[in-house]
C-alpha cells in the first residue's frame, strides 16, 4: 500500500506542478480562450499557486518527515479543487469531466491513505 501511495503521490505532484506552472507561462489571452468567461484571470493564477503548493505538499512533508500531516491536508485540498474542476468541465464538455474526476479520486485516495499515519 505504501508503494502505491508513493507512486500516486509522485505522479499527482508532477501533474499539479506542470498544471500550475503552465498557468503562469501561457499567455493570458490564450488561456482565456480555454476557460469559461466567468472565471477571472486572477482566480486562474490563484488556482495555479494552489496547484504548485499542493504538488509540493503531496511529497515533501511526507518525504522529509517534517510535518507529515501536511501531505494528507494537501491531498484533500487538491481534491476540493478537482471537484470544482470537474463541475466546470462538465458544464462545457461533459465527456471530458471524467479526467478531473479521476484525478480528484486519486487525491482522495492519497488523503485517505496518508491520514492514518500522519
Amino acid at each position: 500500500m505504501n508503494i502505491a501511495l508513493w507512486i500516486v503521490q509522485i505522479l499527482l505532484a508532477l501533474l499539479f506542478m506542470f498544471s500550475g506552472v503552465s498557468k503562469f507561462l501561457m499567455p493570458a489571452d490564450e488561456m482565456a480562450q480555454n476557460m469559461p468567461p466567468f472565471l477571472s484571470l486572477s482566480f486562474i493564477y490563484f488556482i495555479g499557486v494552489c496547484e504548485v503548493l499542493g504538488g509540493i505538499g503531496l511529497v515533501v512533508p511526507w518525504l522529509t518527515k517534517i510535518r507529515p500531516g501536511l501531505t494528507p491536508l494537501a491531498a484533500f485540498l487538491l481534491f476540493v479543487i478537482m471537484i470544482g474542476a470537474t463541475v466546470i468541465t462538465a458544464m462545457g464538455q461533459a465527456a471530458l469531466a471524467i479526467i478531473p474526476a479521476v484525478v480528484g479520486s486519486l487525491c482522495a485516495f492519497v488523503a485517505w491513505g496518508r491520514r492514518a499515519k500522519a
